[in-house]
């Protein structure tokens, strides 16, 4: 893989230089918010080609057999590739501070460490031991069911997909959902056609809204549509373990 490892220390510079006010805004307001490109093509082409190698991964999910929709996914080993380490190390402190502000909108504790490292051992003293970093692959008819990435007490709020093929050419359909339970109101989705080498970061469970009272928590979970054609490779950056 000696494109993506030249290129991962450029990859913290990408990640910073985002319009993180501007991502912030949208994920106060809508619960997910999409970032400008994070990755190269051949990048993109290196992280999708991992799926192949299996010793990399800790399990696979058929997740036809659970009922989670239709497609696999596969689970990293705690010794992650270059560039997924420094994609998730990276994102952790510019989430950080809104899942802080999160956290007092809810009036909850927002207690995570300045350091990822640092979190991700008050996850293990906790039992949560298993890396929840994900590569997914979608065939033709494949699908993600709505769903939440919630694997223990300890939860980070906010977490990331990155695109590794590209829309329109590589596959069609295989829009990313997001669903919004309003209160005492019908639920609002939305489709996403994640860019090749974007990101999507989201919320993990629900995001917070303003209301007569004060703050209340908004529900949201995730999938993905129906992939029409081709395959389409994504990875899954999770900031708790599980």
């Amino acid at each position: 893989m000696p494109a993506a490892q030249h290129n991962s220390s450029e990859i913290a510079a990408r990640v910073a230089d985002q319009d993180w006010p501007a991502l912030a805004e949208e994920l106060d307001e809508y619960g997910y918010a999409l970032t400008g490109p994070l990755l190269h093509a051949e990048e993109c082409r290196a992280l999708a080609a991992l799926y192949e190698r299996p010793e990399l991964f800790r399990s696979t999910v058929i997740m036809s057999r659970h009922r989670f929709g239709s497609g696999e996914y596969r689970y990293f080993d705690h010794d992650l590739p270059e560039p997924v380490r420094e994609l998730r190390r990276a994102f952790y402190p510019r989430l950080l501070p809104i899942a802080r502000d999160w956290a007092a909108k809810f009036g909850r504790p927002g207690s995570w460490p300045e350091r990822l490292e640092d979190w991700i051992t008050l996850c293990h003293k906790a039992g949560q031991h298993k890396s929840a970093q994900i590569l997914l692959r979608y065939g033709p008819g494949d699908w993600n069911a709505l769903h939440r990435d919630l694997f223990g007490d300890m939860i980070f709020p906010l977490q990331v997909v990155i695109g590794l093929d590209e829309p329109g050419r590589d596959y069609t359909g295989g829009e990313f959902l997001m669903v919004e339970q309003r209160p005492r109101a019908q639920s609002r989705g939305s489709a996403t056609l994640l860019p090749h080498g974007h990101g999507l970061i989201f919320t993990t469970r629900e995001r917070p809204v303003r209301g007569a009272r004060g703050w209340s928590a908004a529900p949201m979970r995730h999938g993905v549509s129906v992939v029409r054609s081709g395959r389409r490779h994504t990875l899954g950056l999770v900031f708790h373990d599980a």
